[in-house]
């Protein structure tokens, strides 16, 4: 029961996460205006705005102008949906469960804005950032090496250190990698979204964790986006990869193991 109501709490959340990947990016508001048609601009019913159902009632079409709607809305519902049932099927109805969900949100919403306009929301990455952080001094970041090194320190102050490390460590490690590639190339190789965003996944994964999301975001971010831009026979000096899409693919395969 506990894994199906998160479920249908995912499809909400995504429902929400489609207004935010379409607005936050050209800093719109999410709140208004309602939900409308892009086509004719129709305010949409409460009925046609049910996740998932409605656009396979609808037949992924407007009622009133029949402009096609994107499958990728009740996919990222979906997405949304399954993620939170995994985040609560590993870490119960809990605050750990909570912060799981929560990440794998941000994740989700960070990936698609990243694909879509190269923009990684302040919204999203700072506001994730401060979620994180005062999660961490409620219950444990995963695998806090706060805790090894000082196995007698107080649980909670040892996370809030764990999580405040880990972003601070990181962020500035992605900040600095950044900073010497202009140096070296004369041209900017790595956005400031992009630190910010591994600050983020500092503070809700620790430090174990987040260098692992580095780590694996960054080795297939190199490939596939090498192969992608040599199959397109793009420039590789020039077209711009969604490091931020990987690392948010890394941080939900990370996270939810």
């Amino acid at each position: 029961m506990e894994i199906a109501l998160a479920a249908c709490f995912g499809l909400l959340i995504g429902s929400f996460l489609n207004v935010c990947i379409l607005r936050l990016p050209w800093d719109y508001s999410v709140m208004t205006p309602r939900s409308h048609c892009y086509g004719c601009g129709a305010i949409l019913s409460w009925f046609e705005n049910i996740p998932v159902l409605s656009w396979l009632a609808l037949r992924g079409r407007c009622r009133r102008c029949r402009l096609r709607i994107s499958w990728r809305y009740p996919a990222i519902e979906l997405l949304t949906a399954v993620c939170f049932a995994f985040a609560v099927r590993n870490a119960g109805w809990s605050w750990s469960g909570f912060r799981l969900c929560a990440f794998c949100a941000l994740m989700i919403g960070l990936i698609f804005t990243d694909v879509d306009w190269h923009i990684l929301p302040d919204e999203f990455t700072l506001g994730g950032l401060v979620l994180g952080l005062a999660l961490a001094a409620i219950t444990p970041v995963p695998i806090g090496i706060i805790s090894f090194i000082f196995p007698l320190a107080q649980p909670r102050l040892a996370s809030f250190v764990e999580a405040c490390l880990a972003s601070a460590g990181l962020g500035g490690l992605l900040w600095s990698i950044g900073i010497l590639y202009e140096k070296v190339r004369g041209r900017e190789g790595l956005g400031f979204g992009d630190v910010k965003m591994i600050a983020m996944i500092g503070a809700f994964l620790g430090l174990i964790g987040a260098l692992q999301v580095l780590m694996i975001g960054s080795i297939s971010g190199a490939v596939l986006g090498s192969l992608w831009i040599f199959f397109r026979k793009g420039d590789f000096g020039r077209d711009p990869l969604p490091l931020g899409a990987f690392l948010g693919v890394a941080g939900l395969a990370v996270a939810l193991h």
